[in-house]
């Protein structure tokens, strides 16, 4: 999952700061617990779990950015 946000266009890049928990930590696993996350991957953004349990095609997880973002 980290590797499809990192080749995202770089116009979407410029409107994301991307923060990847590691299962393997405290602090990666709180974060799961507390977006109420079932299974990975999961993606959230702006604190809502936007996708769980799949990877989004590459312009799907671009409009919902930009959609949240109210970029064109």
């Amino acid at each position: 999952m980290a590797e499809s946000v990192r080749v995202l266009p770089d116009e979407i890049q410029k409107m994301i700061d991307v923060k990847e928990w590691d299962m393997r930590t405290r602090e990666g696993i709180q974060r799961f617990t507390s977006l109420k996350a079932r299974s990975l991957p999961s993606v959230a953004l702006d604190g809502d779990l936007v996708y769980e349990a799949l990877i989004p095609r590459q312009e799907e997880l671009c409009d919902e950015i930009r959609h949240r973002y109210h970029a064109d």
